[in-house]
């Protein structure tokens, strides 16, 4: 696969797996929605990055991914709130109860509109 078609292919992931959150929060399932509000920017910036760096990279840190990127500073600050949930929204002992229940309307809500910012500001850096 050529480079520009793995950016493309990334980035509409994200945009996708961005659709997929909305959709879950719409129907109140808010730690799905949280999840896939991770993924929006874990591939939107797995997309830029390989725009920028001419290679892939693995892993769900994303506030590593930002760095890597020179990220502004309210992008690394939305990614230090989304990283934990990649974890914390799958699996019943990486945190204090059931992920189902951990996550409310307004924490969906806040964590959609993260995944949003970032994933817009990768897509004006692509757009360079």
């Amino acid at each position: 696969m050529t480079e520009r078609k793995e950016v493309i292919y990334w980035l509409e992931q994200g945009k996708a797996d961005l659709k997929t959150a909305k959709d879950l929060l719409k129907s109140e399932n808010y730690y799905a929605s949280v999840f896939f509000s991770h993924q929006t920017a874990e591939k939107a910036l797995k997309s830029l990055y390989i725009h920028k760096k001419k290679r892939s990279i693995r892993g769900h840190n994303l506030v590593f991914f930002a760095r890597e990127l020179d990220a502004p500073e309210n992008i690394i600050n939305a990614c230090a709130e989304l990283t934990p949930d990649y974890i914390t929204t799958r699996y019943p002992d990486a945190a204090i109860g059931i992920p189902f229940e951990n996550y409310t309307k307004e924490s969906g809500e806040k964590h959609l509109k993260i995944a949003e910012e970032v994933f817009l500001w990768v897509k004006k850096e692509i757009e360079k």
